[in-house]
């Protein structure tokens, strides 16, 4: 029987709250496994290979408000229910160093409670986080300042978010910007102080700050196995080879900080995740310059080549592009934190855009966390869409659809999106997933795997069917358990190689 085919029908009777609480108790920590010829794989504690897939959380983040609408919605107790019931494992939790250390040196322990409350409510419905230090355009203070007029062919600035006050030493530049945020004269005069590191009104260099502010990140949540690990900073403003430069020796004191966090409280080293400059998400290329670092980094440059920029389906090029950069760290994983585009594509009525994206992750064998999962109306995102009207170049994502004729009420959840997001995939491999892919249209699972041994754990899969059929070669036994409106599967290998195929039943 170990060379032939299993075939088992299976029929669902646990409850989600059961499936949710078993996971909660096996969130093993993670690290990389470096590879300049296949790719880097992210793998557990137990020998499996690990894909990351979830989405972003933005409601932790301190965003400027440009209107009386909150620029955040609440996050409820019930949002990691919902998140892990499209299947998802790992959330982009997004904390705003503004937040972290509102006055130089001073770091918010409050704020810093109600991070690891999230960290623990997604723990316990089996999520993952990813503590992402986000950032857009530098800060929520660069805001075109009342009455400021900006030159013929500019417009005057939106706030952001990312750097606290203190920090933001623009040198009284024009908060007016032609084509891109990015591009306003306050936006890259904080950009060259944080380089340099110039020092603030306390004598201590900004950049310094931070890297400290990293360290003390680390070690609040060292111990902690359900983080998957640190995002350094979200889309650093790196234009030109000299910032380049300066971003990669800022990112090898950023890796000797966190793990001279992790050492202090003696915890686990987690995933280290950098990215290349805010440039890669329109133009898909540009890594920094190497730089010192272990053997836990992961490379997060954000795939939106068809979504930002030159409009049109996910390129192959991209992903290649992505591990080729990524084997100049030494074979890292690749990881991106962000991907996405406007809710209209996804469904028979769109494009294919969702689908078309997830099946190049599952063929490059990467993790991803879409952007995003609620977005206020008064986010600065949709206040820019308002402004600007449809031919806004960030519209309104998201997966819940919002009415902000009133307010910002929530009309519900995009449902095709939610449809082309809620698939098939293998979420732990024993050893190395060799192939995984998803059939849409037949609503077919099937995944191959080598390497497994006696001690790495079962392969596990979600499947978005409450009642299905399985075959496999070289696994045991095949045991579900409820998860949304899906299952959970979990099989032990009992040989090297071993196959999986799931369909509805």
């Amino acid at each position: 029987m170990s060379h032939a085919l299993r075939l088992a029908a299976v029929t669902l009777t646990c409850l989600a709250a059961l499936a949710s609480t078993a996971q909660a108790r096996t969130l093993p920590a993670l690290h990389a496994v470096p590879d300049r010829a296949s790719g880097g794989r992210i793998v557990d504690a137990q020998g499996r290979q690990v894909l990351l897939r979830g989405v972003n959380v933005n409601q932790l983040g301190e965003y400027w408000q440009g209107t009386a609408v909150p620029p955040t919605l609440p996050l409820t107790a019930d949002d990691p229910k919902q998140i892990a019931a499209i299947g998802w494992n790992v959330v982009r939790l997004i904390v705003s160093w503004s937040r972290v250390e509102p006055s130089p040196g001073r770091y918010d322990a409050a704020y810093l409670r109600s991070v690891a409350t999230q960290i623990r409510r997604l723990r316990d419905r089996g999520v993952y986080s990813i503590v992402d230090l986000h950032q857009d355009a530098w800060g929520a203070t660069l805001a075109a300042r009342a009455g400021e007029v900006c030159a013929e062919g500019t417009k005057p600035a939106l706030g952001w978010d990312g750097a606290p006050a203190w920090a933001t030493l623009d040198d009284g530049g024009a908060r007016c910007y032609t084509g891109t945020r990015e591009l306003s004269a306050a936006v890259m005069n904080s950009w060259a102080s944080f380089f340099a590191d110039r020092a603030a009104a306390d004598g201590v260099g900004i950049q310094t700050r931070y890297v400290a502010m990293l360290r003390h990140l680390s070690r609040t949540f060292a111990r902690d196995s359900a983080v998957a690990g640190i995002d350094v900073m979200n889309e650093p403003g790196a234009f030109g080879d000299e910032a380049q430069a300066a971003l990669s020796r800022f990112y090898a004191r950023a890796v000797t900080a966190i793990r001279r966090g992790e050492k202090d409280a003696r915890g686990l080293r987690h995933l280290i995740l950098v990215e290349p400059s805010v440039l890669w998400s329109i133009t898909s290329k540009g890594a920094p310059p190497a730089f010192a670092h272990d053997s836990g980094l992961v490379y997060s440059p954000h795939l939106y080549g068809g979504s930002l920029g030159t409009p049109g389906p996910p390129q192959r090029a991209s992903f290649e592009t992505a591990r080729a950069e990524a084997a100049t760290f030494g074979g890292a994983p690749v990881l991106t934190g962000e991907w996405g585009g406007d809710p209209t594509r996804a469904g028979t009525g769109g494009d294919g855009y969702f689908v078309a994206h997830q099946a190049l992750q599952d063929e490059f064998s990467i993790s991803a966390t879409l952007w995003t999962w609620k977005q206020s109306c008064g986010d600065p995102h949709d206040v820019l869409t308002q402004r600007e009207g449809a031919a806004s170049p960030t519209p309104p994502w998201g997966l819940y659809e919002m009415d902000c004729s009133g307010g910002n009420r929530i009309v519900g959840q995009h449902k095709h999106l939610v449809g082309d997001l809620a698939r098939g995939y293998v979420r732990r491999a024993p050893g190395r997933l060799t192939t995984t892919s998803y059939a849409p249209a037949t609503r077919t699972l099937t995944a191959t795997g080598s390497g497994a041994g006696r001690r790495t754990g079962p392969v596990e899969a979600f499947f978005p069917a409450r009642a299905v059929r399985v075959r496999t070669h070289g696994l045991g036994r095949v045991r579900t358990t409820r998860l949304g409106a899906g299952v959970l599967l979990t099989a032990p290998s009992t040989a090297a190689r071993w196959s999986l195929q799931v369909t509805p039943r």
